[in-house]
């Protein structure tokens, strides 16, 4: 397997055995019983020495070169033979700079790099090591991103006991910029949306919108941005989070939770970029921000749900009443038809029935008529 971080500290790959020896057998590499047992920084120099730039940034024409320097700083108590490298370079998703490890072939600007294989540096001592870049006829313009790593070899012996080596390069990059015309551009692909929703009714859910960032142009490219969704919004990266910058050709995927957010069904969101891209004098280069567009689907199921309950509740109210109702009239018919009953059955008796006030008043208008 293999480990590496680039920049201004400790990279380390461990490999097997047979590799180990291979690079041990190299002359560009002096072994040391222990990593630890070696201190060094590698930063852009002029050639008296330092001058206190941390990367090379160049600007040339295609067929054209240059010389530029690095100093190489031994900060060990014993002289160190240092291996030295240069490889195409990219950025991690952390927004971190590092370059191709010894096993993967370079096929841009890390090929354009000439400079010595080794340099011997005495103990606490610097060695200001000259370098070349070709630019070849073809090249495209823009921008065109390697690495310069010095670097030394220790064996260890790993938790089951097998020998391995560990490489520990320290480094900084070089980028060059072809001449020609500069497009900056980017573009949004790939989103995918999703909503978590919350089973209490009364709270919203997160909805999490997912998308890659391609630099589409010839030039790096700074990207920063926000998702909105619904009445909410996140900025991305984040205040603690480092810088994104695209090379051409990159891609970087983001995915951004925003919270606080209602399941309307179909919840509206966009991403809106705003990118950026300056010239080696610090300039800036006209970019037109980017938005895209998206439906979140959101079904309201525990609001659904709240409703359907609320509803049967009621349904099963006014059915009670209305069950109510017809009881308390049907049992008013009955007492009437009793009642009815009753008087007939004492009228045929003979017996004197009581007449209700509709009956005298029939009765009497039969003796006035009469």
């Amino acid at each position: 397997m293999r480990r590496r971080i680039f920049g201004w500290g400790r990279v380390v790959s461990v490999a097997s055995a047979a590799l180990v020896a291979a690079l041990a057998a190299a002359p560009a590499v002096a072994a040391a019983d222990a990593a630890g047992d070696v201190t060094w920084s590698v930063t852009p120099a002029a050639a008296s020495g330092p001058d206190g730039r941390s990367v090379v940034e160049q600007e040339l024409d295609a067929g054209s070169s240059t010389e530029d320097y690095f100093a190489v700083r031994n900060l060990s108590p014993s002289e160190v033979t240092f291996r030295l490298t240069a490889a195409d370079g990219y950025y991690t998703d952390a927004g971190r700079f590092n370059m191709l490890p010894a096993g993967e072939e370079s096929i841009d600007a890390g090929t354009w790099i000439d400079m010595p294989e080794t340099v011997t540096v005495g103990a606490d001592a610097t060695a200001v090591v000259p370098f070349t870049t070709t630019v070849p006829d073809d090249a495209t313009p823009g921008d065109h991103a390697a690495g310069i790593a010095a670097s030394v070899l220790s064996s260890s012996t790993d938790d089951s006991g097998a020998q391995v080596g560990v490489e520990s390069r320290v480094g900084f990059r070089v980028l060059t910029r072809v001449t020609g015309e500069i497009t900056p551009s980017i573009e949004v692909a790939a989103v995918t949306t999703a909503y978590d929703m919350s089973w209490n009714p009364f709270r919203p859910g997160v909805a999490t919108v997912s998308f890659d960032v391609r630099n589409t142009g010839n030039a790096s490219v700074s990207v920063v941005g926000r998702v909105g969704a619904g009445a909410g919004s996140v900025s991305f990266p984040a205040s603690d989070e480092p810088q994104q910058l695209l090379l051409p050709g990159d891609s970087r995927s983001f995915t951004v939770a925003v919270g606080d957010v209602w399941p309307t069904l179909f919840v509206p969101a966009s991403i809106s970029l705003t990118p950026s891209a300056t010239d080696f004098g610090g300039a800036r280069i006209d970019m037109a921000p980017l938005t895209a567009d998206v439906t979140i689907w959101a079904v309201p199921i525990p609001q659904l749900l709240l409703l359907l309950g609320v509803t049967l509740v009621l349904v099963a109210l006014l059915w009670g009443r209305r069950r109510s109702r017809r009881r308390f009239v049907a049992a008013i018919a009955a007492a009437r038809e009793e009642g009815m009953a009753s008087a007939g059955a004492r009228a045929n008796a003979g017996e004197s029935v009581p007449l209700t006030r509709s009956a005298l008043r029939s009765a009497e208008r039969r003796d006035r008529d009469g």
